[in-house]
């Protein structure tokens, strides 16, 4: 992500100084019993393979207990969690096994016993309750992961036993604990001395396979493999991550051969990933649906109230024609609200096809005439004029923006589109001030219990614009239900109940499903997309000889 710069010996040594105390700890390992991956190369006369790739932006302070400005991607490379979200199940990780108890208040963690931080110390049981202790001294930064707030109770049984205690059954508790922050471990030494790692870290020491070995905040970030690794050791000697914040210039980069690997979501145009495909010089890889691109429609607007009218917005445009248009066939139309690979979102729903004579029928059977030499219809004297809001900064949401603009203009619908920073756009949303607006949900292992949280919590941008649904409380209660049951069978029929009712009523209308892109050069093996959209790609990556 970074321009490549040979440095002088001189220059190294006093950046090396100038260093912040988190590379430095990061980068102490005990020469005779973690020798770096370079020491390694030369023992065995091996060539240090190094994967470079670009990021639009600095990695962060690699906090594992806080947020923005560290990267998901990067701190997934140094801490782990207690389970892995893999191919739509939980898989053990730093925990070999777990047992539930019936009334799923009780989880009890049996923790792998040959577990070390980069650092060399022990993984255990009270390691984890440390981290546990530290970000909960914190929860209203973590409010919005559920388990924050049914979590009763942490003990360290013994040195490989943990427990969790929950104030009532939360289903989603193991999917919680795979996310990249903030339940992921940080060694002793890397806490700061008061213990509360939400003023920082002293050295981001986890135990995965990656350790942070150079850095240069806005530059790049140089990752190395972690010899006291528990797991698989990385095939490559380095990861070097390239601060390149501008699309075009990533592009050019990579064509330089700067650049080994392009990965991840929004990171170059559908345009210039189409040209890269197509000249044939590099690998090119798309992933499974990771979200859904959908449109939300306020219900709270009177407009948008009736039924009808949301159903003649969501057959007046052409979803097929858009999608290829604008993503260049990248992303495919999208038919259902969460992508049929998410747990419990495998429901098949009736597409809704794109007729315009059915959808003006339906603005005409709710009152909405074309006067004579207008083009906007009318009702009781008011024009239906409508306001999408999106991210200006987006550039998909922005054509997208414009096609509905002028597909609905066919039907008699008037759209303003109106472009805002994101931070505006995020308070418009949780205000309920919108008409409609883009949504897409967060994926593995996120949803769904994270869509259906904000469908049923104010303040996410979901519930509020769905509160004059007449079915809204029977939706509602049965998401809170399904979130508290131990029946995998019931709780499956529950949120394929609300997802369906949902999509009948139109009042959110899936667009699209998201996917990463990876683009590389030929020597790189193959790269394979982790199951969490926000792990880094680094597992099992190698070079070709």
């Amino acid at each position: 992500m970074f321009a490549t710069k040979r440095k002088s010996l001189l220059l190294s040594l006093s950046l090396l100084m100038a260093l912040s105390a988190t590379i430095a700890g990061c980068s102490k390992q005990n020469p005779e019993t973690a020798p770096s991956a370079a020491t390694e190369a030369a023992k065995t006369g091996k060539k240090e393979e190094t994967i470079t790739m670009s990021w639009p932006r600095d990695i962060g302070p690699m906090n594992p207990h806080l947020y923005n400005p560290s990267q998901l991607f990067a701190q997934s490379m140094i801490f782990e969690p207690l389970v892995m979200y893999k191919d739509g199940k939980i898989v053990p990780h730093l925990a070999e096994s777990w047992a539930i108890s019936p009334d799923g208040k009780e989880y009890t963690f049996k923790l792998r016993s040959n577990v070390k931080f980069s650092d060399g110390t022990a993984f255990t049981a009270k390691t984890v309750k440390k981290n546990f202790d530290a970000f909960m001294n914190n929860m209203k930064l973590h409010s919005w992961l559920g388990v924050v707030n049914v979590l009763e109770k942490t003990e360290a049984i013994d040195g490989s036993t943990f427990k969790l205690t929950l104030k009532e059954a939360y289903y989603p508790t193991l999917y919680d604990l795979a996310v990249v922050r903030p339940v992921r471990f940080l060694a002793e030494s890397g806490f700061p001395d008061d213990g509360d790692t939400s003023k920082g870290v002293k050295n981001p020491i986890g135990t995965g396979p990656w350790v942070l070995s150079d850095y240069k905040k806005d530059e790049y970030a140089v990752f190395t493999p972690n010899q006291n690794y528990w797991g698989d050791k990385p095939k490559v000697d380095k990861v070097v991550v390239k601060v390149i914040p501008d699309a075009e210039t990533r592009v050019l980069a990579f064509e330089k051969g700067d650049l080994d690997l392009i990965f991840g979501e929004g990171l170059i145009s559908f345009d210039a990933y189409k040209q890269l495909e197509k000249s044939g010089k590099y690998a090119t890889k798309l992933s499974e649906p990771v979200g859904t691109r959908n449109l939300v429609l306020n219900t709270m607007n009177e407009k948008l109230a009736d039924l009808r009218v949301r159903q003649a917005l969501h057959q007046g445009f052409n979803k097929k024609a858009m999608v290829e248009g604008v993503t260049l066939g990248m992303e495919e139309k999208a038919d259902n609200i969460l992508p049929k690979n998410l747990p419990y979102a495998n429901i098949d729903v009736k597409p809704v096809e794109y007729n315009v004579e059915k959808a003006k029928a339906l603005l005409e059977e709710a009152g909405w005439k074309l006067p004579a030499g207008k083009t906007v219809r009318e009702k009781d004297g008011k024009a239906l004029e409508l306001e999408l809001l999106y991210e200006k900064a987006d550039l998909t949401q922005k054509a997208m923006a414009e096609t509905l603009q002028a597909e609905w203009s066919a039907i008699g619908v008037k759209l303003n589109i109106t472009g805002v920073e994101l931070t505006v756009y995020i308070q418009r949303r949780k205000a309920n001030q919108f008409d409609m607006n883009f949504y897409s949900n967060f994926g593995a292992p996120y949803d769904p219990h994270s869509f259906m949280t904000g469908v049923v919590q104010k303040g996410f941008g979901l519930s509020d614009p769905l509160q004059a649904l007449p079915m809204k409380a029977e939706i509602d209660q049965k998401i809170k239900e399904g979130m508290k049951i131990t029946d995998e069978k019931a709780r499956t029929e529950l949120f394929g109940s609300v997802l369906t009712t949902l999509q009948e009523q139109s009042s959110i209308i899936p667009v699209s499903y998201i996917k990463k892109i990876a683009v590389y050069q030929k020597e790189v093996s193959i790269v394979n997309f982790p199951s969490n959209r926000d792990e880094h790609p680094f597992y099992g990556i190698d070079k070709k000889e």
